[in-house]
């Protein structure tokens, strides 16, 4: 069942949204040559718990670490290491939610360390420009799939190919929540968006084919053919005016 927020759990969710926003803006001016990405994740981790907050990743289904952090062809859930190091010319996505009050909130985005190539600068812009057309997409009365298309289109436009092992969904209360948000999709299908409703929409674009497989550790998800991928994500709020972005400072 899909959940309808009141005033009071928007009021949570704006507040879990404004510090997952800043805890993507801490891993951002940390990223840079020769940084480890546990250290980024402990700087975000600490960031969270000082305003009050608490690292929804941490412990989530076993994840042992507060960020989601993806170099090049990892498409997500990558998890720091201190032998995994940034390096210049990478492209890093990082996710990270935050839940406070007891409601999450969830984004994320990919960024070009140093001198990137111009595959990997288009990647991130029509990844980041995907997650705009299917958030001006989830307007009252309109359907998921009106999302899923405006994504779909837009990156498969471009020559890219949107990820279909792994969708966005709902969220509140829980991390993942009904109703699934895929990247993929038909125009006019789908559950119904209602005022309401909080949704965390997140295309995960790959820059050739897009299947892709899970490495030995569990986790981390990785293109099949080793290309690059990229990965933008917001908490988006369902209103009579339009979409709200939750995921901001």
């Amino acid at each position: 069942m899909v959940a309808i927020k009141t005033a009071h759990e928007i009021a949570a969710m704006k507040k879990a949204g404004t510090i997952a926003a800043g805890a993507l803006r801490v891993a951002r001016e940390m990223l840079r040559d020769g940084v480890t990405t546990a250290h980024v994740d402990e700087a975000v981790r600490e960031y969270i718990l000082s305003k009050g907050a608490t690292p929804t990743f941490l412990g989530y289904s076993g994840y042992p670490a507060t960020t989601n952090i993806s170099i090049n062809d990892r498409v997500i859930h990558g998890i720091p290491s201190q032998s995994i190091a940034v390096r210049n010319g990478d492209i890093v996505s990082v996710d990270v939610g935050a839940t406070y009050d007891g409601y999450v909130g969830d984004n994320a985005a990919t960024f070009a360390i140093g001198e990137t190539s111009d595959e990997a600068k288009k990647l991130i812009d029509v990844t980041r420009e995907a997650l705009a057309k299917g958030t001006a997409a989830a307007k009252k009365g309109n359907r998921i799939g009106d999302i899923s298309a405006a994504v779909q289109s837009y990156v498969e436009t471009n020559g890219f190919s949107v990820v279909r092992a792994f969708v966005g969904h709902g969220v509140g209360r829980k991390l993942h929540e009904e109703p699934e948000v895929p990247n993929f999709g038909t125009a006019g299908h789908g559950p119904r968006l209602v005022p309401g409703m909080t949704i965390a929409i997140e295309p995960m674009v790959n820059a050739g084919d897009c299947d892709v497989e899970i490495l030995d550790d569990g986790w981390t998800v990785v293109t099949r053919d080793r290309s690059l991928s990229a990965h933008f994500e917001n908490t988006i709020l369902i209103t009579d005016g339009g979409p709200v972005i939750l995921t901001t400072e």
